[in-house]
């Protein structure tokens, strides 16, 4: 298990777009300043005793809190890396992410089971019918989500 020290020196080494915010009890977090959402906070009350929180709410593949925390108290070097690194990707404004081309489109699974994307406002609605299946913040969440339930655009 890294230290305290250890983690802050991998975090202020590597992360230079973060800021160290002290709060309680000895705690630091690391802010995100340049987040495209509310949320700005990456590291989250890292404890001189080793324990901590990354956001990992807009990622997939990690065991989360309520709050879309991840614990790093036992995590290797390589995957504080890791995750930090992913969890700034996932808060940062997508300038190149491709958007609908149309303002609506149809996909499909195996079963010929369809359902709707919609580009409503500034969000992306999936529909099953005339019900919603799931509203995204992005196109690539919603294509994700899609794709990862076993779904292709026709």
């Amino acid at each position: 298990m890294l230290t305290f020290e250890e983690k802050l020196t991998i975090i202020t080494e590597n992360f230079p777009e973060l800021e160290r915010k002290d709060v309680s009890l000895g705690r630091v977090n690391f802010h995100y300043p340049d987040s495209s959402y509310e949320h700005k906070n990456v590291v989250y009350h890292l404890h001189p005793n080793g324990n901590g929180f990354v956001y990992a709410g807009k990622m997939t593949g990690y065991d989360t809190n309520d709050k879309g925390m991840v614990n790093i108290r036992d995590f290797t070097r390589k995957a504080l890396l890791s995750t930090i690194r992913k969890s700034i990707l996932s808060l940062t404004p997508k300038e190149s992410e491709q958007e609908m081309e149309t303002e609506e489109e149809v996909w499909m699974n195996a079963n010929t089971v369809t359902l709707t994307l919609l580009k409503e406002g500034d969000m992306y609605n999936v529909y099953a019918d005339e019900s919603l299946d799931g509203t995204f913040h992005s196109y690539k969440q919603a294509i994700n989500y899609l794709e990862e339930e076993g779904f292709s655009r026709i």
